[in-house]
């Protein structure tokens, strides 16, 4: 195939009391990114429903300059909760140029087990997407949950599947938050 395979760009994020796994599919092309770490894209919902749900204001992650995003509030919000973020694919194509779901082809997944060892307090994976929920699912041997639902792996993992913060997925944000906001309390974060 002549579509350029990416290799992921990041290192997963994983605080030392990581409690759950917070897990998307891909990050956008660099051009679209306002900062190098996961869900760098403006028009992504992931960082104003986390500042939502923690802060009471969807705008308490935004940069000085309201342009970004303040990288070193997140990382003390994630470190705060014990969330750890990582994505599903490793290495993709985009056979679209975008980066949208649809049209990703995950060559290669994150290794999870090797993933998951790393983090002996986590307790949940929570996919951020349906396609997301799919590599994860076939890599737990779970089923695919229903959106804002889990199931549990048979070592005891519970495996949500969140509604996508892309902005291309028709539903608001405060609507997002409310999926999340109830995950997050059933995790007892």
């Amino acid at each position: 195939c002549d579509i350029e395979l990416e290799t992921h760009p990041w290192q997963p994020f994983v605080p030392e009391n990581a409690r759950v796994l917070v897990m998307g599919t891909f990050p956008p092309q660099p051009k679209r990114w306002s900062m190098d770490f996961y869900y760098p894209n403006r028009t992504n919902d992931f960082w104003p429903l986390m500042a939502l749900i923690f802060r009471g204001d969807r705008h308490a992650l935004d940069s000085a300059d309201g342009k970004g995003y303040d990288l070193q509030a997140i990382k003390a919000l994630l470190c705060e909760k014990g969330i750890a973020l990582s994505d599903t694919g490793h290495k993709v194509r985009r056979l679209a140029g975008n980066a949208s779901d649809k049209f990703l082809e995950i060559v290669e997944p994150v290794d999870l087990e090797a993933l998951l060892a790393r983090m002996p307090c986590c307790r949940a994976v929570a996919t951020t997407g349906e396609k997301a929920a799919g590599v994860v699912a076939g890599l737990m041997a779970t089923p695919v949950p229903r959106m804002g639902e889990c199931v549990k792996t048979a070592g005891g993992l519970i495996v949500w599947r969140m509604p996508s913060t892309s902005r291309a997925y028709p539903l608001k944000l405060e609507k997002k938050a409310e999926y999340y906001a109830a995950m997050f309390s059933a995790l007892g974060l």
